[in-house]
C-alpha cells in the first residue's frame, strides 16, 4: 500500500486518489460482484462507494487503514444496493439459488462455488468473501466487524472448512 499516495488523497489530491483507486478497482468490483451477484450492481455500488471515499477520505485517520475503510465503505454500499433491490434475504437467494443458464450468478462463480457459499451464514460470506475476494488482512476484516483477528481467522478457517466438506 503506498501511503503516500493516501496522505496526499487524504489532502485533497484527485490525482492521488484516482491512482488509489486503480489499485484497489478490481477487487472492489469483485467483491461487490459476489456480494450482489448482478455486473450492473455491483458497478453501482463501486461507483456509490468511490463517491462516499472521495468526499469523506478527509476524515481517515490512517493510512495504514485505507483498505478496511474502502471496504467498509463497499460493504455498506452492497448493503444499502441490497435492501434496495429486493430485501436482504429475497435478493441472496435469488443469486446463491439461481440456476444453470440464468444470467444473475456472477459469470466466474460456478454454481457448486455458489451454493457452497450459500451454505455459509451472512457474517460467514462476507468474511470469506473480505479475505479472498477483497484481499483484506484478519485484523482488517477485524475493525470492520468489530471481532477479533483470532475470531476472524476462526470464523474464516471454520467457514472454509464447511464450504470444503460440501464440495466434497
Amino acid at each position: 500500500m503506498n501511503e503516500k499516495l493516501i496522505n496526499e488523497a487524504i489532502a485533497g489530491s484527485k490525482e492521488a486518489f484516482c491512482s488509489l483507486y486503480g489499485e484497489y478497482k478490481d477487487r472492489l468490483y469483485r467483491y461487490a460482484l459476489y456480494r450482489l451477484g448482478d455486473p450492473t450492481d455491483a458497478e453501482d455500488a463501486v461507483s456509490d462507494c468511490v463517491l462516499a471515499a472521495w468526499q469523506s477520505i478527509g476524515s481517515l485517520r490512517s493510512g495504514k487503514a485505507f483498505g478496511s475503510w474502502i471496504f467498509r465503505i463497499l460493504s455498506n454500499c452492497c448493503a444499502s444496493r441490497i435492501k434496495e433491490l429486493i430485501g436482504a434475504r429475497e435478493n441472496l437467494e435469488r443469486i446463491y439459488n439461481a440456476g444453470p443458464g440464468n444470467n444473475t450468478a456472477p459469470p466466474s462463480l460456478s454454481t457448486e462455488l455458489a451454493e457452497a457459499l450459500a451454505q455459509l451464514s451472512d457474517d460467514e460470506r462476507d468474511i470469506v468473501l473480505l479475505s479472498i475476494i477483497g484481499g483484506l488482512s484478519s485484523a482488517e476484516i477485524a475493525s470492520m466487524t468489530d471481532l477479533a483477528p483470532g475470531s476472524v481467522r476462526s470464523k474464516l478457517s471454520r467457514s472454509l472448512a464447511k464450504m470444503r466438506e460440501f464440495l466434497s
